[in-house]
């Protein structure tokens, strides 16, 4: 199951795309090889009917009918309904993923927090661990086929080491009609408190800190809720039977109404007869392996190709946690001075083959721009230089005083002018022959 090629697109290059094509696993043809194989036999059998089996009457109300079909069935919007339909489905599957519980926050914490180097500390610590992995195998073994056969009752959880006989007999003995992954929880959490008030917890200025293992398991809590939620409330069935109903009719219209007719009957549309529908065939493979999607993404908790990783899941969780609150609990390497102790600027090495990829620092796009104020070649009387030429115009005079080079784009930066100045300009702009 998951279907990884993200290493296989890595590079934009010839044929990124297309390699992708010629796998199997996970692919579309895997998906929809056996509705083709069934719609192409359908198809060639009316095909052969029409041409080899009808007599000139039935031969001329198929043609009719073939027609009809096809004019009405382009009525049907397939496009729109699946279009809406799979992006919600994509949607829900994303959320899906992002409601998985992982217990790392929770360990990291309970790491950190929960003191003790004998038995008992160590005792405490894989305990609380060990609960919320069985929280989280309790509703993935709710919504998720592959988990509810690898334990399908809490009998083989406990035989898996996640749950002890002791526990399994509360659990049991609680009654209650509804599921009960969530008493782990609250064992966690009762279990908290009272390492706390034996002071495994301790009161610091941080004190605040001892609360956050909770927090972090009610988020937990409410991740695995999620997973729960999903699983009970579905896509409304009525918009699946619409979407379903609209592929499959407008195919089933595609039948008949995109045969190939007799070309001597000048049928619009049917001065060809080419036998095979290929066109047809192609519409059918992007609609059909469309609605395929949606059924492959609906219910990511499968035992499909791309359906999640659930018991790798689990195992990855269990031994990660529990490794990290016994084996690593207080176990640091020794501190040293880095590389750069003596550096302001450290800078980590490139290799050969990565050299190419070093770069300066982008400061900002305005940072390329540099505005120059030109003095004038020959130094003039403050006379000659305010006297405008008898025909220039207000833009001629300001230019002559002022000009800005950019290597991107030309600004011209208005003078800061006196009063008596801007106004006798103004008006030789505009007269264009008044003198100052």
């Amino acid at each position: 199951m998951t279907v990884t090629y993200t290493n296989r697109v890595a590079d934009v290059r010839l044929g990124t795309f297309s390699q992708l094509l010629l796998r199997w696993k996970g692919s579309i043809y895997k998906l929809l090889y056996c509705e083709f194989f069934i719609f192409i036999t359908l198809y060639f059998s009316i095909s052969l009917t029409y041409r080899l089996v009808l007599n000139a009457s039935q031969r001329l109300m198929f043609e009719k009918l073939t027609l009809y079909c096809n004019n009405y069935a382009e009525l049907i919007p397939v496009s729109f309904v699946l279009g809406f339909y799979v992006a919600l489905v994509v949607s829900r599957w994303w959320g899906q993923y992002e409601s998985i519980p992982w217990p790392d926050r929770i360990m990291n914490l309970v790491s950190s927090n929960v003191d003790g180097q004998d038995e008992y500390g160590r005792l405490l610590r894989r305990t609380l661990m060990r609960y919320s992995n069985l929280c989280s195998v309790l509703i993935l073994r709710s919504v998720s086929t592959a988990v509810y056969k690898r334990f399908p009752s809490t009998e083989h959880i406990v035989r898996a080491g996640l749950m002890t006989p002791e526990e399994h007999k509360k659990f049991e003995s609680l009654n209650s009609p509804h599921n009960k992954f969530w008493i782990p929880c609250v064992w966690f959490s009762n279990l908290a408190v009272k390492a706390r008030n034996e002071g495994r917890i301790r009161d610091s200025p941080f004190a605040f800190l001892c609360c956050s293992p909770l927090q972090e398991l009610n988020t937990l809590r409410s991740q695995c809720g999620r997973l729960y939620g999903y699983d009970w409330i579905s896509i409304p069935l009525v918009y699946t039977q619409v979407v379903t109903v609209a592929v499959y009719s407008f195919f089933l219209a595609c039948l008949i109404g995109r045969q190939f007719l007799d070309p001597a009957k000048g049928y619009p549309g049917h001065e060809l007869d080419l036998f095979v529908p290929v066109f047809t065939l192609l519409q059918f493979f992007f609609y059909a392996g469309w609605l395929k999607v949606a059924e492959q993404l609906i219910n990511p908790f499968g035992e499909d190709d791309d359906d999640f990783e659930t018991n790798w899941l689990i195992d990855r969780n269990l031994q990660v946690s529990l490794l990290a609150v016994d084996d690593m609990h207080q176990d640091l390497p020794l501190m040293e001075k880095d590389l750069y102790w003596n550096e302001s600027y450290p800078q980590p090495p490139y290799t050969a083959a990565t050299a190419e990829y070093k770069r300066t620092s982008f400061l900002g796009s305005t940072f390329d721009i540099r505005c120059v104020k030109l003095s004038c070649h020959k130094k003039l009387s403050m006379e000659a230089r305010f006297t405008p030429h008898p025909r220039a115009t207000m833009y001629q005079i300001i230019s002559g005083f002022y000009q800005c080079s950019s290597r991107k784009a030309a600004i011209l930066p208005l003078p800061q002018m006196p009063p008596l100045w801007s106004s006798v300009l103004l008006k030789s702009s505009l007269v264009h022959v008044k003198t100052w």
